[in-house]
């Protein structure tokens, strides 16, 4: 039998409603991954109107490294978050602690061994990533900087989701928040008073990000579920594989994510090369694109983190229906925010761009069709990360990596290979709504599963 109100009264994720629940952790959730993608936007549109369109292109040849960060931090953040609540769930405090502390050591290995890395292979990364003859020195010097900011930026983003498992979404979001508004009063000081160019933007954002961590990482001094001491820290393998497990999917989606980004850039360059447009434009473009959609998958990834405390004790406690209406409620909340996205995107695209800053009569005849045509399944895009959390949350880790893989692995990377071949330049931009639509019907196919499987549980222990 589902546990009933009065077993469950201790914890309103187990009664409370659910749409006050969602409010509740995925509003300041939300809050949070913005003010994360703000960090990005804001140099972008400082870089844009200071450095210029090749600015605006270094900062998209330097993305899929940010990108590589927030996959770990995903990885640990969900793993150690979903661990942690579905053992509070079914009442083993003391499994939870232990995860707690092989999840906060697991964040700052991950972290600091993402900077080393990016600073010795900092050149063979960048060609990698599409930079252009004449981008890489403004990504070589903008990378070389923000990379000593990854550790922080890591452990932020994780800690974040942690603290927001532990019932305090607002402290959660006011921890990015404070970093996010500091780096856009330090864009504005070091571009346009000290004339720092591309290097002001990386010391604005490295310091935001550090500030943010330091008041993520006070916080578990006063961790309300238990009290975190010193001797919890420190790599369990058991549990640091159970927080990796959880933690994949999230984990994949963000790999699959940067190399979408790699191939991309890559074959923007290639087939821009080839058309009136040349490679620059296509790159400066691309990146804007990318920052603009870090804000689509912030409301997402925001709304799905939010709803993860809910979903993992629901599931724990055996709460089945919950665990269903979570996922409904969120999922229609997403395809409204994705509605309002299309209708931005086909209706003013050339105002949008407009705000990176100015280019060429031909920039703008190339971001107005980037953004109608490569974006023009944004309505249905928050589907495939709503349904990852989901899967991860409940601990269904198969169907999570099978989502995560989906949209950018199984489908946008070899459509990217492949439809340019037959349409040159027009064939990137084709490639992304094909792959939204079927990414989306495989997620909804894999939920209509899963929710017949929680039917057949909840009449089993009726």
């Amino acid at each position: 039998m589902e546990r009933s109100v009065k077993s469950i009264k201790g914890n309103p994720l187990g009664y409370a409603p659910i749409p006050g629940l969602i409010r509740r952790f995925a509003i300041p959730s939300i809050i949070g991954m913005l003010v994360m993608a703000a960090y990005n936007i804001t140099d972008q549109i400082f870089i844009g109107h200071v450095v210029g369109m090749r600015g605006n292109a270094a900062t998209n040849v330097a993305f899929p490294v940010v990108t590589l960060t927030i996959a770990f931090a995903q990885m640990a953040g969900i793993g150690t978050a979903s661990n942690f609540n579905i053992n509070m769930g079914a009442k083993q405090e003391e499994e939870a602690k232990k995860f707690v502390g092989t999840g906060l050591t697991l964040m700052a290995v991950f972290g600091v061994s993402i900077m080393i890395l990016v600073l010795v292979f900092k050149t063979p990364i960048l060609w990698l990533c599409g930079a252009t003859e004449t981008v890489f020195p403004y990504a070589s010097a903008y990378l070389g900087i923000t990379a000593f900011g990854f550790p922080f930026l890591l452990m932020g983003n994780s800690m974040s989701t942690l603290i927001r498992a532990d019932g305090s979404p607002k402290y959660s979001m006011s921890c990015n928040i404070v970093g996010a508004i500091l780096n856009v009063f330090l864009d504005a000081l070091f571009l346009f008073v000290f004339q720092w160019g591309i290097r002001g933007a990386a010391f604005a954002t490295i310091i935001g990000q550090i500030i943010s961590f330091f008041i993520g990482i006070s916080y578990f001094r006063h961790f309300k579920t238990f009290d975190i001491h010193r001797n919890m820290l420190g790599i369990r393998m058991k549990y640091a594989a159970a927080i990796i497990k959880l933690g994949t999917s999230n984990f994949i989606n963000h790999m699959i994510m940067m190399l979408v980004n790699i191939v991309l850039n890559n074959m923007l360059r290639k087939y821009g090369a080839m058309s009136v447009y040349g490679s620059d434009i296509p790159l400066a473009v691309s990146g804007i694109a990318a920052k603009l959609n870090s804000v689509l998958i912030s409301f997402a990834v925001g709304l799905a983190q939010g709803c993860q405390p809910i979903l993992g004790f629901n599931m724990g406690a055996k709460n089945y229906s919950r665990v269903k209406k979570t996922y409904q409620t969120a999922l229609g909340i997403a395809l409204c925010i994705g509605l309002v996205a299309f209708a931005a995107f086909q209706l003013a695209p050339r105002q949008i761009t407009g705000i990176f800053g100015t280019g060429s009569e031909l920039y703008y005849e190339f971001a107005e069709k980037y953004l109608r045509i490569y974006m023009m399944m944004v309505c249905i895009y928050n589907v495939q990360p709503i349904t990852v959390n989901y899967f991860t949350s409940i601990g269904n880790v198969k169907q999570g990596i099978i989502i995560s893989l989906s949209r950018q692995g199984f489908f946008l990377i070899p459509l990217l290979v492949i439809l340019p071949t037959f349409l040159g330049l027009n064939g990137v931009l084709y490639a992304a709504p094909i792959a939204d639509t079927l990414a989306c019907i495989l997620a909804l196919s894999l939920i209509a599963v899963n929710f017949r499987q929680l039917d057949k549980l909840k009449k089993t222990n009726t």
